[in-house]
Protein backbone atom coordinates (compact mmCIF):
# COMPACT_ATOMS: atom_id res chain seq x y z
CA UNK A 1 0.00 0.00 0.00
CA UNK A 2 1.19 3.46 -0.83
CA UNK A 3 1.58 6.04 1.92
CA UNK A 4 2.14 9.79 1.81
CA UNK A 5 4.84 11.32 3.95
CA UNK A 6 5.55 15.00 4.42
CA UNK A 7 9.09 15.69 5.59
CA UNK A 8 10.58 18.92 6.84
CA UNK A 9 14.32 18.91 7.53
CA UNK A 10 15.46 21.62 9.95
CA UNK A 11 19.16 21.82 10.76
CA UNK A 12 19.41 23.84 13.97
CA UNK A 13 22.36 25.76 15.31
CA UNK A 14 23.70 25.55 11.77
CA UNK A 15 25.46 28.33 9.88
CA UNK A 16 24.77 26.83 6.44
CA UNK A 17 21.34 25.23 6.86
CA UNK A 18 20.50 25.36 3.15
CA UNK A 19 23.56 23.30 2.24
CA UNK A 20 22.35 20.51 4.52
CA UNK A 21 18.77 20.77 3.20
CA UNK A 22 20.09 20.64 -0.37
CA UNK A 23 21.83 17.34 0.41
CA UNK A 24 18.53 15.91 1.69
CA UNK A 25 16.72 17.06 -1.46
CA UNK A 26 19.41 15.54 -3.70
CA UNK A 27 18.99 12.22 -1.93
CA UNK A 28 15.22 12.38 -2.43
CA UNK A 29 15.66 13.17 -6.12
CA UNK A 30 18.16 10.31 -6.59
CA UNK A 31 15.82 7.87 -4.82
CA UNK A 32 13.31 7.96 -7.67
CA UNK A 33 10.46 8.20 -5.16
CA UNK A 34 7.54 10.31 -6.31
CA UNK A 35 7.78 13.67 -4.53
CA UNK A 36 6.75 17.32 -4.56
CA UNK A 37 9.17 19.89 -3.13
CA UNK A 38 7.38 22.71 -1.32
CA UNK A 39 8.62 25.85 0.40
CA UNK A 40 8.32 24.34 3.89
CA UNK A 41 8.39 20.57 3.37
CA UNK A 42 8.65 17.86 0.75
CA UNK A 43 5.79 15.43 0.15
CA UNK A 44 6.65 11.86 -0.81
CA UNK A 45 4.53 8.95 -2.05
CA UNK A 46 5.59 5.32 -1.80
CA UNK A 47 5.60 2.11 0.19
CA UNK A 48 5.87 2.86 3.91
CA UNK A 49 9.04 0.84 4.52
CA UNK A 50 10.74 2.50 1.54
CA UNK A 51 9.77 5.97 2.78
CA UNK A 52 10.97 5.30 6.31
CA UNK A 53 14.25 3.89 4.98
CA UNK A 54 14.70 7.09 2.98
CA UNK A 55 14.08 9.20 6.10
CA UNK A 56 16.84 7.29 7.86
CA UNK A 57 19.18 7.82 4.89
CA UNK A 58 18.34 11.54 4.94
CA UNK A 59 19.19 11.70 8.65
CA UNK A 60 22.58 10.10 8.02
CA UNK A 61 23.27 12.25 4.96
CA UNK A 62 22.47 15.47 6.82
CA UNK A 63 24.89 14.59 9.60
CA UNK A 64 27.54 13.66 7.05
CA UNK A 65 26.92 17.03 5.34
CA UNK A 66 27.90 18.81 8.54
CA UNK A 67 24.72 19.10 10.60
CA UNK A 68 25.23 18.65 14.31
CA UNK A 69 21.56 18.80 15.27
CA UNK A 70 18.37 18.15 13.30
CA UNK A 71 14.65 18.37 13.66
CA UNK A 72 12.79 16.09 11.24
CA UNK A 73 9.10 16.95 11.18
CA UNK A 74 7.00 14.24 9.56
CA UNK A 75 3.37 13.75 8.73
CA UNK A 76 2.24 10.35 7.56
CA UNK A 77 -1.03 9.48 5.81
CA UNK A 78 -2.11 5.85 5.48
CA UNK A 79 -5.29 4.01 4.59
CA UNK A 80 -6.18 0.57 5.89
CA UNK A 81 -7.32 -0.91 2.56
CA UNK A 82 -6.14 1.37 -0.24
CA UNK A 83 -3.29 3.52 -1.42
CA UNK A 84 -2.83 7.08 -0.20
CA UNK A 85 -2.05 9.23 -3.22
CA UNK A 86 -1.27 12.83 -4.04
CA UNK A 87 -4.00 12.82 -6.68
CA UNK A 88 -6.72 11.94 -4.17
CA UNK A 89 -5.75 14.96 -2.11
CA UNK A 90 -5.39 17.56 -4.86
CA UNK A 91 -7.51 16.44 -7.83
CA UNK A 92 -10.48 18.64 -6.91
CA UNK A 93 -8.19 21.69 -6.82
CA UNK A 94 -6.44 21.17 -10.15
Amino acid sequence: MLANLSLQVIPINQENAYGVIDQALLLIKKSGIKHIVGPFSTSLEGELDVLMNLVDQIRKTCFEAGANELILNMQLHLHKNKDASFEDKIQRWT
